[in-house]
């Protein structure tokens, strides 16, 4: 169930700074029972890739834009217009 992915992404982001981060694999040990969190990576990446394509995150590596989901990445929050 990706909605529980989304909204805990959303959530950590909403806790931090306006400029911080969060990494998916955080996203995932919030979600799921101990131990078992990389089962739930691919519902992570299911509710980031939405939340990408709607412009509520913007994603990077090492302080770079990505322009979509691919190999290891961090999440942020999409700039504001």
């Amino acid at each position: 169930m990706t909605s529980g992915a989304r909204d805990t992404t959303l959530a950590l982001l909403a806790a931090r700074s306006p400029d911080a981060t969060v990494c998916p694999s955080e996203v995932a040990r919030a979600i799921a029972p101990e131990h078992a969190w990389r089962e739930a990576m691919p519902l992570v990446h299911a509710a980031v890739d939405r939340l990408f394509e709607e412009g509520h995150v913007r994603l990077s590596w090492q302080g770079r834009p990505l322009t979509g989901r691919a190999g290891p990445y961090r999440i942020s929050r999409a700039i504001s217009p």
